[in-house]
């Protein structure tokens, strides 16, 4: 089986790329992670993954509906993109965590 090469961007005020980024890798799958700092970041970085190989680029919510048609529109058609999803986000503003970490 072909190992899946995936890159994870996420987007955060104070990021620098060159610093907060990191790669993990096992048998199975090989993740680029960057941290970056705006929608034109995202784009060069999204470009950059998957001119290396990237099977699929995988955004944090901060992209929103803008920055994931962005990221989608500047990888092409033939690179997945997608995008981290919770139903609750206590970070985000939730009042309360979902109810299923109250569950033990």
């Amino acid at each position: 089986m072909k190992k899946l090469r995936i890159g994870f961007l996420l987007i955060t005020d104070h990021a620098d790329p060159l610093r907060d980024r990191t790669y993990i890798e096992n048998e199975d799958a090989a993740i680029l992670f960057f941290c970056v700092r705006s929608y034109d970041e995202g784009e060069q970085y999204a470009r950059a993954l998957a001119a290396i190989g990237c099977d699929t680029i995988e955004l944090c919510p901060g992209f929103g509906n803008e920055g994931v048609g962005r990221i989608q529109k500047a990888v092409g058609p033939y690179v997945p993109v997608g995008v981290v999803r919770f139903d609750i986000f206590p970070p985000c503003g939730a009042d309360r965590s979902p109810d299923w970490f109250q569950m033990r």
